[in-house]
């Protein structure tokens, strides 16, 4: 008997350390995903099964307070929190940062192929930057977000991508949301929602 409670007073106290450790394995490599794939799977999948979960610590919760075992109360309220603290924290992270990390894995990947692809491209006469759609996230056409990923030979586009700065820059025909620097000369540029490179004129 007093094995069996030794052994259910560890697993209280490690399961705020199992949560943490099982959270970042398992929400680390979707943030990797593109960001609609990212949401509809939060959605879908994360969301109701993080509610399952929790009206079972909830319930665990409350039978340890009826039964008067308050030392066991404070893990299972940390394994709560953690519980809801990780994939917040990352769908957040991933509403305002929602192309970065699924680019710069692209990028390291398969950066030679983009080049190429780029540079092929012919030149512009108005001076436009050569440019390809690289990415882009909204569900039936509805509020669409369009990343390009653009050369640029003079390297201009540097000092809004290191001050974050949105706006209107030379060799882009619209103004942008956020210009990122993927390495010298190249860069991934977001465009304002429902904007896109060449669609006429910009809002």
């Amino acid at each position: 008997m007093v094995e069996k409670t030794t052994l259910a007073a560890r697993l209280h106290l490690r399961l705020p350390s199992y949560t943490a450790v099982a959270g970042f394995v398992i929400f680390t490599p979707l943030a990797f995903l593109h960001p609609d794939t990212y949401l509809f799977l939060t959605l879908l999948v994360v969301a109701p099964t993080l509610l399952v979960i929790s009206i079972i610590l909830i319930v665990w919760l409350t039978r340890d307070a009826i039964g008067n075992s308050q030392r066991q109360l404070l893990p299972i309220l940390a394994t709560l929190t953690i519980l809801w603290a990780i994939p917040i924290s990352f769908f957040f992270f991933n509403l305002t940062h929602e192309f970065e990390l699924r680019e710069t894995a692209r990028w390291l990947a398969s950066s030679q192929d983009y080049k190429k692809e780029v540079l092929k491209q012919p030149a512009s006469a108005n001076g436009e930057l050569k440019h390809i759609e690289w990415d882009a996230s909204g569900f039936a056409g509805v509020a669409n977000n369009t990343v390009f990923l653009a050369f640029d030979p003079t390297d201009t586009l540097s000092t809004p991508a290191r001050s974050h700065q949105s706006g209107k820059f030379n060799g882009i025909p619209c103004a942008v949301r956020h210009i990122r620097r993927l390495e010298n000369r190249w860069y991934a540029v977001l465009f304002y929602t429902d904007e896109f490179w060449g669609q006429g004129e910009c809002k």
